[in-house]
């Protein structure tokens, strides 16, 4: 077994850890499985790897641009509290991990056996209705860290072994029932775009596919949003973005003041002008949100594509399960801003609520989850449930990230450390894992796993006809569930005759 691991550490540190060569492999390697000439596949492997790296600049410059701006927040009103953000979060977690005296290098084997479990389930997807491979890379790694910290807090007696096989089954299960939830919501979404999401709120994706019909209407949407007079240049994207967020972050900013703004960002050059440079941030949202949709477009097409060889000759019936971005290309552009907006709302409220309660911990806003979480839920909310939906769910969405995130700080102690995952997943279905590990041990451990494997048997009997069918022929399941719509009209015309 010891050869293997250098093929392994290879492996991990270079593709399963670099989600841009991971999905340029798969891209390359299914082009090659559906025969296509050599130069065609290297072509794919070069335009999925580049247009991931352009989500990647647009992602990190996103993050980059503004953390600044929300940490400033931390230091204006010398506040001691934890980052609800997943960058933090690891940090936090590999250093509860160091001071319990443990190895953090554990987390690396817990991603290789969690993977190995998630293509076990899909290679058993008869038994399993597992349809779902995640493959983002770098979510993987956060998630391995926070979770490992879980299971060595509940089980300061488990050997290393131990630690690592048992959470490596749990993350791997969770990995693929998550991703395997979303498969019906982004088939809707793309009109068969042929993936999943593989993210940190693949159950919040679930959730606001269940709930955002019935809390608003789908015909009142942004698409079907008409302005009248100088409103109507918000139905420009761009200007839109531009605007609300001029307005959003020109009021933290002026609050944080330039003195501050000076020391914590150093692109605010000594010569700028507080209003330019206060422009300047805000403009940058525009920037990369229109950057992040060009990377979307250049390496989703490539993947959908190529991944039909993967799922026709390894991987039978399965979907790739990737970056939440990826679903933003197919909803309407403002829709992201929109639940970047109302998920700060909430999350602001929240915080609010945390100091006026006396809370023994505070919480301070992490970029990641305040902007992919709640713009991923608005994606999903204006398409089902227009507008009111778009609007209540990311606000909601916030006001639980900072709960469930100030839960988890303090109940796991990552907050004594600086920060907690804070991904919509991590602070509502993580931290009931970790309770119910806590007090429930290892029947705890089982019983969880058992419900996680039982969620895509329920989904399945409840619609077996379409279920393996929306994955791998949409258009035939559109057939299908347009005769199911027939037929339903034309049994309740029998029955009102009667």
């Amino acid at each position: 077994m010891e050869f293997l691991m250098p093929i392994w550490e290879f492996f991990q540190n270079n593709i399963l850890t670099k989600p841009q060569f991971f999905i340029g492999f798969i891209v390359f390697i299914g082009y090659l499985l559906l025969q296509r000439p050599i130069y065609e596949a290297i072509a794919g492997f070069i335009k999925a790897v580049v247009g991931y790296m352009i989500l990647n600049v647009a992602s990190g410059g996103l993050v980059g641009n503004f953390r600044p701006v929300l940490a400033g927040l931390k230091d204006r009103f010398d506040l001691s509290a934890a980052v609800i953000d997943p960058y933090f979060g690891q940090a936090a977690a590999q250093a509860s991990i160091e001071n319990a005296s443990r190895s953090f290098s554990m987390m690396m084997v817990v991603l290789l056996i969690a993977f190995s479990i998630n293509i076990l389930l899909v290679l058993f997807r008869r038994y399993t209705k597992i349809r779902t491979l995640f493959i983002t890379g770098h979510v993987m790694v956060q998630q391995s860290s926070t979770a490992l910290w879980l299971v060595i807090f509940c089980f300061p007696q488990l050997q290393d072994m131990g630690v690592v096989c048992m959470l490596g089954v749990l993350l791997g299960t969770y990995w693929s029932v998550g991703s395997n939830l979303t498969v019906e919501p982004c088939q809707q979404l793309t009109e068969g775009g042929g993936f999943a999401t593989g993210h940190q709120q693949m159950f919040g994706i679930w959730i606001v596919s269940k709930i955002a019909g019935k809390i608003g209407n789908k015909e009142k949407s942004l698409e079907n949003l008409k302005l009248p007079g100088f409103l109507s240049i918000f139905n420009e994207n761009v200007v839109a973005t531009g605007i609300l967020m001029f307005i959003f972050f020109g009021v933290i900013i002026t609050i944080l003041g330039p003195e501050l703004m000076h020391k914590i960002d150093p692109s605010f050059s000594a010569n700028q002008s507080f209003l330019f440079f206060i422009i300047e941030k805000s403009f940058n949202f525009a920037v990369y949100l229109t950057i992040l949709q060009l990377g979307v477009r250049m390496f989703v097409s490539e993947l959908t594509e190529s991944f039909q060889g993967i799922s026709s000759k390894i991987l039978p019936g399965s979907m790739p399960a990737v970056d939440c971005a990826a679903t933003y290309g197919f909803g309407h552009p403002n829709a992201v801003t929109f639940g970047f907006l109302f998920g700060a709302l909430g999350q602001f409220l929240a915080i609010i609520g945390l100091i006026v309660f006396q809370s023994p911990i505070l919480i301070i806003s992490g970029f990641v989850p305040l902007f992919f979480d709640n713009a991923t839920f608005a994606v999903f909310a204006n398409r089902l449930g227009g507008l009111r939906a778009a609007a209540i769910i990311p606000f909601v969405s916030g006001i639980i990230q900072v709960l469930g995130g100030g839960f988890a700080a303090y109940f796991f102690t990552t907050g004594n450390f600086g920060g907690w995952h804070g991904n919509f997943d991590w602070d509502t279905l993580w931290p009931a894992i970790g309770v119910i590990m806590n007090y429930g041990q290892y029947i705890g451990v089982v019983a969880v796993i058992l419900i996680l494997l039982a969620i895509p048997q329920i989904i399945y009997y409840r619609s077996k006809d379409t279920y393996f069918l929306i994955a791998e022929d949409y258009d035939q399941y559109l057939e299908v569930m347009e005769q199911k719509k027939r037929s339903a009209e034309e049994l309740e015309v029998m029955a009102q005759k009667v």
